[in-house]
């Protein structure tokens, strides 16, 4: 069994191949900001919470 693709169409551009690598880079890493964003905002909270 072949796993080579059984039409043209099937064939992916190597262009398009880091196209979508750089957004699935682009997404984890707002991900990431997102998360880190969200932490330091709640530890912050419960500092603030905690000084009174």
């Amino acid at each position: 069994m072949s796993t080579a693709p059984a039409t043209r169409a099937e064939v992916v551009n190597p262009a398009d191949r880091r196209v979508r690598h750089q957004a699935r880079d682009a997404a984890v890493l707002m991900s990431f900001s997102l998360a880190t964003s969200l932490l330091l905002a709640a530890a912050f909270l419960l500092l603030a919470r905690l000084g009174r």
